[in-house]
């Protein structure tokens, strides 16, 4: 006996296939020509449309939006799909697209992936298994990413790049050419500090005496010629009555990565 769990208020399109232990939410919906396999889960408001075939063990998460007709100008509604091995997570808001014909006509996705908040797999993508995608990580169309590879939080790839097996794009970089297996690709960081927030201080009602202790402080940390230690010291020397700079210099003397200059 095949046992499935379908929510009343769910919406599943009478071409679906479902394996055994499917598990359907509330307002989720699976539409036309989806094959889900055995112990699929789609929480509440997940959308799985096709055609598309999964397989065992896969979770679709809330207003995931996974094979919906390709971003592409030229598509017309001609058939392509998307092919998904066993136990992918596709977490909130990721939105995976189907293939187009000119890019042989299907996207494909192999096992173990973990899809992270908002990423974007893009039509006509080729991705391995056990990949991770963080937080709005961007595939656009025709993109190869190997087994294993890692593409970080808010990070493009251009269309038809490669990433090889095994590496890993930090957070925040663009990717235009392809990324070699077993390396780690990163964009260049250069985040400052200028002193304080003068403004929001202000806006929170910081008087002027309270705000120009602070900027003397600041001075001394990112402006004089003395390091973090020294600077610590003759704030406490030059300032330490006042409470805003005492919790200046203990939130330095407890960072554990180190602080933003």
């Amino acid at each position: 006996m095949t046992m499935r769990e379908i929510h009343p208020q769910a919406v599943v399109a009478a071409s679906a296939k479902l394996g055994e232990g499917v598990k359907i939410d509330a307002y989720a919906v699976v539409g036309e020509d989806v094959e889900l396999g055995d112990g699929c889960i789609l929480h509440p408001h997940a959308v799985v449309q096709g055609p598309s075939k999964f397989g065992k063990n896969n979770a679709f998460y809330a207003f995931s939006a996974i094979g919906g007709d390709p971003q592409d100008y030229t598509f017309r509604g001609e058939r392509a799909e998307l092919v998904a091995g066993d136990g992918n997570i596709f977490r909130e808001y990721v939105t995976v697209s189907r293939g187009t014909q000119k890019g042989g006509g299907k996207t494909s996705l192999g096992d173990g992936n973990f899809f992270l908040a908002y990423s974007h797999i893009g039509h006509d993508c080729q991705v391995g298994s056990q990949a991770l995608f963080v937080n709005g990580a961007t595939l656009a169309g025709h993109v190869t990413v190997d087994d294993f590879a890692t593409v970080g939080a808010f990070s493009p790839v251009h269309q038809f790049c490669r990433i090889g097996r095994y590496a890993y794009i930090g957070a925040s970089t663009v990717i235009t050419q392809d990324v070699p297996p077993f390396s780690r690709v990163v964009t260049e960081r250069e985040t400052k500090s200028f002193g304080i927030n003068t403004i929001g201080l202000e806006r929170k009602g910081f008087s002027p005496e309270r705000l120009q202790k602070l900027k003397r402080a600041y001075r001394l940390l990112l402006r004089s010629k003395l390091n973090t230690s020294q600077a610590l010291a003759e704030m406490r020397k030059k300032l330490g009555d006042s409470a805003d700079v005492q919790e200046l210099i203990r939130f330095i003397e407890s960072a554990e990565r180190g602080i933003v200059k």
